[in-house]
């Protein structure tokens, strides 16, 4: 008698099933008190900042850095090993506390779809993480735009402060993706609307106010950095700042219950703070420093992710997050799979379910370069192979070997399918390594010149063999570091798919040619922001975006988010 195959549940079939424990329960795991919780429904709150802020971080706090390779459309499964490794810790017995980015609007209804794990390995209740969830980019959107409307205020009303319009650099936000917006001219429509000028829009995720809302310890400090924003020139080129329009009140009061970390649950019930979401390849990449500065004073055992590959997300979490917090990383899992490997050497994504061993062998320079760059940091380093049913052994053992070759060691994981028990081998081996104190250290110090940091980063991370810019960058770059901004970090932006600007260009790509096409002054986060190649800080949607399958059925259910 023929024999149906069971069908694989898909992770919303799985996140609808489980049944969540109240999120009293959950704050109680990680010994916050009632009172200091801020129930939003029945299976997320807010940790009172107040409260949270006065711990100090354990002396025994382990915080360990999930990153990955160069990401691929075969998909590589980061946060997923993020959630498994979280669930696995705690099945070994360690107190536990994941630390993630809140998901963007404009990847789930543009091409990347949800961001909250996925299978036994997922952070809940995963609809509500994807859309609205509590707010806070709503709050962000609105404290930015605030800033732009002021600024637009004051020069129509008088222009005390003499603001060259020709020097805005303030655009607006939308947390979607929209191309149309990239470029505009705003207030069109007569002497009532204002003086017409160049505008533009960005995504929520890039902009500084999400920066600084991830960078800043309490509210104090995010006052003051909101202040420090630099919004545009005066016509005899002084810097004009947020304070300068009276705006960080009002902008830090949008925010006041934002700043609190939201609390949530993975599948098995571990606590998960996911706060702030800048991207990694247009933005620093990295969740709020309050909520890994709680979870440190809370748990002994910290899982954090940083966006895209070690390129991206890892660096700029050392260099600018760790840099800004005196955070110090104990290890750092870079998740890998077969099949994205293979398409790094060369597969077409049609083909990636039949073993090739010659093409895996090729695709691992891209893992490779990867573990180099990550152990440079002086951190120990484990490679975590997120394992499909098609994988074969024969590949998982080929991609042990390299790594072995490497120094370090890969251990395949199934959390995927197997929830905590899949990853356990990866937490275990997380324990081992974090036993020992490292050798931690920044990629370039703050006083080297920030046009000879960027060159450091193209240069040592991305193995580029030309680094160049206009001269009107250069230019930009000299005066913002004789004004005193020399001693900020870089925050490059480019394309996530290739360790060059090149998107085309996967593998380990050598000796390419990194453009510099524009800076951009984050005074208040902290950073100066390097544009590279083709990158835009506005996405566009793709011929069919994911919100063409997004819907609701007939029992009111999301259906389509993944």
């Amino acid at each position: 008698m023929a024999t149906t195959k069971k069908a694989v549940p898909s992770d919303l079939e799985i996140a609808r099933a489980a049944t969540l424990q109240p999120i009293g329960k959950i704050a109680e795991r990680l010994g916050v008190p009632p009172e200091h919780v801020l129930p939003y429904g029945r299976a997320k709150a807010k940790i009172d900042l107040g409260w949270l802020g006065a711990l100090k971080p354990r002396t025994d706090a382990k915080l360990v850095l999930v990153t990955g390779i160069s990401p691929t459309p075969a998909g590589e499964g980061k946060t997923t090993t993020t959630v498994g490794l979280g669930d696995a810790l705690s099945r070994i017995g360690k107190r536990t506390a994941i630390c993630l980015r809140e998901p963007s609007l404009g990847p789930c209804f543009g091409v990347k779809g949800g961001a909250a794990g996925g299978g036994y390995a997922q952070v809940v209740p995963m609809e509500d993480i994807n859309l609205h969830f509590t707010g806070d980019f709503h709050a962000i959107t609105s404290a930015h735009n605030l800033l732009a409307a002021l600024l637009d205020n004051h020069i129509y009303w008088g222009n005390e402060l003499g603001i060259d319009q020709r020097r805005i650099v303030w655009r607006r936000i939308v947390d979607l993706n929209d191309r149309a917006l990239r470029s505009i001219v705003s207030s069109l429509g007569g002497v009532a609307n204002g003086f017409p000028r160049e505008d533009g829009f960005d995504i929520t995720v890039a902009s500084e106010v999400m920066a600084v809302f991830c960078l800043s310890s309490n509210l104090d400090d995010l006052t003051r950095r909101l202040g420090d924003i630099i919004v545009a020139e005066t016509h005899d080129r002084k810097p004009v700042r947020a304070a300068d329009l009276a705006a960080p009140g009002a902008m830090a009061t949008l925010l006041r219950d934002a700043l609190m970390p939201n609390l949530v649950q993975t599948l098995e019930g571990t606590p998960a703070l996911v706060h702030g979401g800048p991207f990694a390849n247009i933005a620093h990449g990295c969740n709020s420093v309050v909520a890994t500065r709680g979870a440190m004073a809370l748990a002994e055992y910290v899982v954090t992710e940083a966006g895209f590959g070690a390129d991206l997300g890892a660096e700029k979490f050392f260099d600018i997050k760790c840099r800004k917090s005196g955070l110090r990383p104990a290890a750092a899992v870079i998740v890998a799979t077969v099949r994205a490997l293979k398409m790094h050497g060369g597969v077409a994504r049609a083909n990636l379910g039949r073993e090739n061993l010659e093409a895996l062998r090729k695709g691992t320079a891209n893992l490779a370069r990867h573990v180099e760059n990550t152990k440079g940091f002086g951190i120990p380093v484990v490679v975590g192979i997120n394992r499909f049913t098609a994988d074969t052994d024969a590949e998982i053992a080929l991609v042990r070997e390299v790594c072995a070759g490497l120094g370090v060691e890969a251990i395949e994981c199934t959390h995927w399918g197997n929830g905590s028990a899949g990853a356990e081998a990866l937490a275990r081996k997380v324990v081992e390594l974090t036993a020992k104190p490292n050798a931690f250290q920044y990629l370039y110090p703050d006083e080297m010149p920030l046009w000879e940091k960027i060159e450091t980063v193209a240069r040592k991370i991305y193995r580029a063999g030309n680094v160049n810019a206009p001269e009107r960058v250069r230019r930009q770059l000299a005066d913002w570091q004789e004004q005193g901004f020399g001693n900020l970090p870089v925050c490059m932006a480019k394309t996530q798919m290739s360790f060059s600007t090149d998107p085309t260009k996967i593998g380990a790509p050598e000796g390419h040619e990194v453009q510099v096409r524009e800076v951009r002054l984050a005074a208040g986060a902290g950073f100066v922001v390097a544009i590279c190649g083709e990158i835009m800080t506005m996405p566009g949607l793709p011929r069919v975006p994911a919100a063409n399958s997004i819907h609701l059925n007939a029992a009111g259910q999301i259906e389509g988010l993944f």
